[in-house]
């Protein structure tokens, strides 16, 4: 940070006086001007919130994307399917049983299982085909579209949570100030999307200090590298492959139950978290959890803010945001050269 403020002053100004006018934003109370200018303060927090926790649910899925496109350098555009199914998965198991954290793991091993089979009997054959692997990955997602919309039919499903989880709690940020009583008035945010955003932080950490701190990632990252060096050693890279492909393809089936949470499972969210997972990538980087961490915290922010504030655009500020990494860094936020 200070190597960047010694040679880009400007942007280093900018960034602090917007950060300073953004803390003000959120912490302090709202002047009668800048209501009328932009709207009431309690939609701002709300959409500032918003665009955090759907961030976390960007992160959960393309930081399963990054591992395997990033990190491995196979191009998986099946991914978003893997999202859909493991939301699918589990409805099924919350609602049969009752238990929403039982979905979890069934939804992460089952589709960390056919995560497996697709590195077995696809990325294996097709190493260092990109092309091979897209065309093929294309055609498994417009299969497990069809037959997902044979199975579950185009109806819209939601994953209830427990009862401990459900209703709003109330947060410490001002959102106005009674006129009669002058008493602070505080927002409430539904609890179940701040606790998942605390597990995907979670679980961002570990999977940070799993590839950076441990020789398991240090395996992963060789054999990124260098795979035939690594394989000279012994290691068996085949096996560490197949592991975070696993992984991976788990992640994005954790996502899922998340997004049924969040959201709703439907036709079609396979393509729009797929669509999500590849601009998280590129804006903050290949290969890199804190950069998918950073890319969809900004993504998931200009979506919701834009969604708020200008909708008619909203899905163009994000591609715009995208261009603009492109066009300045190439490698993303948080690549490396």
């Amino acid at each position: 940070m200070r190597a960047f403020a010694q040679r880009h002053p400007f942007w280093t100004a900018l960034i602090v006086i917007a950060v300073a006018v953004f803390l003000w934003m959120v912490f302090a109370i709202w002047p009668k001007w800048l209501v009328e200018l932009i709207g009431r303060k309690k939609v701002f927090l709300n959409a500032i919130f918003n665009g955090v926790t759907l961030g976390g649910l960007y992160f959960l899925v393309a930081s399963g994307f990054t591992l395997i496109f990033g990190l491995m350098r196979n191009v998986n555009l099946a991914h978003g399917s893997l999202y859909l199914l493991g939301g699918y998965f589990g409805y099924m198991v919350a609602d049969a049983t009752g238990l929403w954290l039982l979905a979890f793991p069934v939804a992460f091993v089952i589709i960390a299982f056919f995560g497996i089979l697709l590195q077995l009997f696809v990325f294996r054959r097709m190493e260092g085909q990109d092309l091979r692997q897209t065309l093929v990955t294309i055609g498994i997602s417009i299969v497990l579209a069809d037959l997902m919309l044979w199975l579950w039919g185009g109806d819209f499903y939601n994953i209830t949570p427990p009862e401990w989880l459900s209703g709003p709690m109330e947060t410490f940020f001002v959102t106005a100030v009674k006129r009669s009583s002058g008493e602070p008035i505080y927002l409430k945010y539904p609890l179940v999307r701040v606790v998942i955003f605390a597990a995907s932080v979670v679980i961002g950490v570990a999977m940070w200090m799993l590839l950076n701190r441990t020789r398991i990632g240090m395996l992963i990252r060789a054999g990124v590298d260098d795979r035939d060096m690594l394989a000279a050693t012994g290691a068996r890279i085949q096996l560490v492959f197949v592991g975070v492909f696993a992984f991976g393809a788990g992640l994005a089936g954790i996502a899922g139950v998340v997004g049924g949470t969040f959201q709703s499972i439907a036709p079609g969210e396979d393509v729009r978290f797929l669509l999500a997972s590849l601009v998280v990538v590129i804006v903050g980087g290949m290969g890199s959890i804190p950069g998918a961490a950073l890319g969809a915290l900004i993504i998931g922010l200009a979506e919701q803010i834009g969604s708020v504030y200008f909708p008619t655009y909203a899905v163009v500020l994000t591609f715009l945001i995208m261009v603009a990494v492109l066009a300045f860094r190439p490698q993303g936020l948080l690549g490396r050269t």
